[in-house]
């Protein structure tokens, strides 16, 4: 075999290996590709090892499944009580058909752009200022609803919309930020006069659970001293009782009763007695007594 034979055979050889090497294709992990033969669409490749034929087969696009986000730049918006506004968004959008996304739509970014601007000035045109900035999650839900209705065409599933920033003009801002000083104002008043009001109630209570408390200590003292005067009396009555019972069983004559009235009359004058009656049956019974005691004094002269 001649060399130059040899050469060709070998230069042959190693344009196939590369030419096979070339259309070894390996598709990674959350990614797909959409393959053309002959100009027509063929087929979806997923994740893995794949071969296509040379010259017939061509990959017309490499699509991302991942979970990708889009910032539009704002977008100048009139609501319905004529207040201009500029509103940007940020959608959140997957490509769950890869045929669709490469030919149900030219430049399917751009086409979300614009959509979700029309769609957008659409629902702010329906509401006021006040509303718009109050109602955040609603024209959220409203945009997402329509983008994902009018993307299935598209192969494209949108996630959710946030609307980033909502800028009225500088003159309105300058509005709002004056009537919310004026509301933290206010709301700082209420608060005052409210923590004022509930100083005094709590002051008054305090006065009030303090006369409670002196009326109680009175009322106890009172009761005490009752209770203590009461018992004194008791004890006394009882002792008299008691003395009285011991002379009952003594079984006592006349005279010593007598004697001892006599006795009971002496405590009752005192000295402090200016005039004492003393019964008829014992007035012997005093001058005897008066008499005994004279003798006893001269027996003790002598």
């Amino acid at each position: 075999m001649q060399p130059i034979t040899v050469i060709l055979l070998i230069a042959i050889a190693a344009l196939v290996l590369i030419t096979i090497i070339r259309n070894i294709k390996i598709v990674p992990q959350a990614h797909a590709v959409v393959l053309e033969r002959l100009g027509a669409y063929k087929a979806t490749w997923g994740t893995g090892l794949h071969i296509k034929i040379p010259f017939i087969d061509r990959i017309a696009k490499k699509v991302s499944l991942k979970e990708q986000v889009v910032d539009f730049p704002p977008q100048p918006v009139i609501t319905r009580d004529n207040v201009t506004m500029q509103i940007d968004t940020v959608v959140y959008f997957e490509i769950t058909d890869p045929k669709l996304y490469t030919y149900g739509v030219e430049r399917p970014l751009d086409a979300i752009e614009n959509l979700t601007a029309t769609t957008l000035r659409n629902i702010i045109g329906d509401l006021e200022l006040d509303s718009t900035l109050t109602s955040r999650d609603t024209i959220n839900d409203k945009i997402r609803i329509i983008l994902d209705e009018a993307t299935d065409a598209w192969g494209i599933r949108v996630i959710r919309v946030e609307l980033k920033n909502i800028l009225p003009p500088r003159e309105i801002q300058d509005a709002m930020e004056k009537q919310m000083k004026a509301e933290r104002e206010r709301r700082a008043r209420i608060l005052d006069a409210e923590g004022e009001k509930r100083s005094q109630i709590l002051v008054a209570e305090g006065l009030k659970e303090s006369a409670i408390l002196k009326a109680d200590a009175v009322k106890e003292t009172k009761i005490r001293e009752a209770a203590g005067e009461a018992e004194a009396i008791l004890t006394v009555q009882k002792a008299y009782a008691d003395a009285l019972k011991m002379l009952n069983e003594a079984n006592p004559n006349e005279k010593v009763i007598a004697l001892k009235s006599l006795e009971a009359f002496q405590k009752a004058a005192d000295g402090k007695a200016t005039k004492i009656i003393i019964p008829s049956e014992i007035q012997g019974l005093a001058g005897l007594a008066t008499s005994v005691k004279e003798l006893i004094v001269e027996d003790k002269a002598e």
